[in-house]
């Protein structure tokens, strides 16, 4: 017969099923709560009750939108800064705003996953494959078929 679930039978299993809806480290939790690392995973992979999940993933989701709103806001008070420079033609605060209005849409991208500002790096112009691939075509200098077959792979794969 199997041994019952150490998380589910312990007296402080409501508190350990929230803390692992809420993914605090399971080595927080198995120090916390004296149940070891492996049980705490069985159980969540096994135990866990879904309605826990659930709630754990509305809360996120309602903490997403508490800062959209707030983007929001800080939009809508940037456009009325921008406004109000306008109005007043003053040059100096228009560019001030809309350069904190730019930035706003930049961070809004960003989160939402619409812009990508990770560095790109072509590795085929970096010196040290240039370097490989000269020492890589001088080694299969006595296998003329070979050579070709690799410069006509490397030239599709670039391509």
């Amino acid at each position: 017969m199997p041994r019952p679930c150490t998380a589910c039978t312990h007296e402080a299993a409501q508190a350990i099923n929230k803390g692992l809806a809420a993914a605090t480290p399971y080595r927080r939790l198995a120090k916390q709560y004296g149940i070891s690392e492996a049980a705490l995973y069985r159980h969540h992979d096994e135990h866990l009750p879904a309605r826990i999940v659930k709630a754990q993933e509305r809360l996120d989701v309602r903490e997403a939108l508490d800062i959209v709103s707030q983007l929001k806001a800080i939009n809508a008070a940037a456009l009325e800064v921008l406004r109000d420079a306008r109005a007043s033609q003053d040059g100096d605060l228009v560019l001030k705003a809309s350069d904190r209005i730019l930035r706003q849409i930049e961070l809004q991208a960003k989160l939402l996953g619409e812009l990508d500002d990770r560095p790109i790096i072509n590795i085929l112009v970096a010196p040290e494959w240039l370097e490989l691939r000269v020492v890589i075509m001088g080694a299969l200098s006595g296998h003329p078929e070979a050579q070709r077959d690799v410069a006509e792979a490397i030239s599709a794969h670039a391509s």
